[in-house]
């Protein structure tokens, strides 16, 4: 992904604009945003090619809902191939599903959204977010958001991690109150 360029700035604080996101007393446990944002590059035509990644519908976590996620994550993480965007579409950014051949971090978090929407998590509950890894490069994950707090589905990792552990610093994450619209500015509560 080409988000280097994508800068944080100014003191981070929540906005009423934004969907309330976590209990009061989850305090660390959820990512919180403080304003809008425009979409990642290779997403701003994604709600209109895959309407289902941006739903908003949601629905209370099920028991046995984060053990799911936690196969799902495994099991694309096993099946699908590292494929550069540069590589398979001969262009930087390219937000799609994985092809035969295989995608990139944005094609492993839109399928493990779709297979988990299909079985049956609701997709408010499902939030792809862009970030820089560990080593400062442009990275997308899938943030599951259940009672525990916000969890990252990662291509780099088989392990769920809260979004605190990995880090990563995030850049822009869907809405969780509009998934068609992205947030920013990001800060814990």
């Amino acid at each position: 992904m080409n988000m280097a360029r994508s800068v944080i700035v100014g003191l981070l604080f929540a906005s009423a604009a934004l969907a309330p996101v976590a209990p009061a007393s989850a305090a660390g446990l959820y990512l919180v945003a403080a304003r809008s944002a425009p979409a990642p590059s290779g997403a701003k035509r994604l709600c209109a090619e895959f309407a289902w990644a941006c739903q908003a519908r949601s629905g209370p976590e099920r028991p046995s809902e984060v053990a799911l996620v936690q196969r799902v994550n495994r099991a694309i993480n096993a099946t699908t191939r590292e494929v550069s965007d540069r590589s398979q579409y001969a262009r930087e950014e390219h937000w799609a599903l994985p092809t035969k051949r295989g995608g990139d971090c944005e094609d492993f978090a839109l399928v493990k959204k779709r297979e988990l929407i299909r079985q049956g998590v609701a997709p408010a509950r499902l939030l792809i977010a862009t970030a820089l890894d560990r080593q400062r490069r442009s990275h997308a994950v899938l943030i599951y958001r259940g009672a525990g707090g916000d969890l990252v589905l990662d291509n780099q990792t088989d392990s769920l991690r809260g979004w605190q552990q990995t880090g990563y610093v995030f850049l822009r994450m869907q809405n969780p109150a509009d998934p068609r619209r992205w947030v920013s500015g990001f800060a814990t509560r």
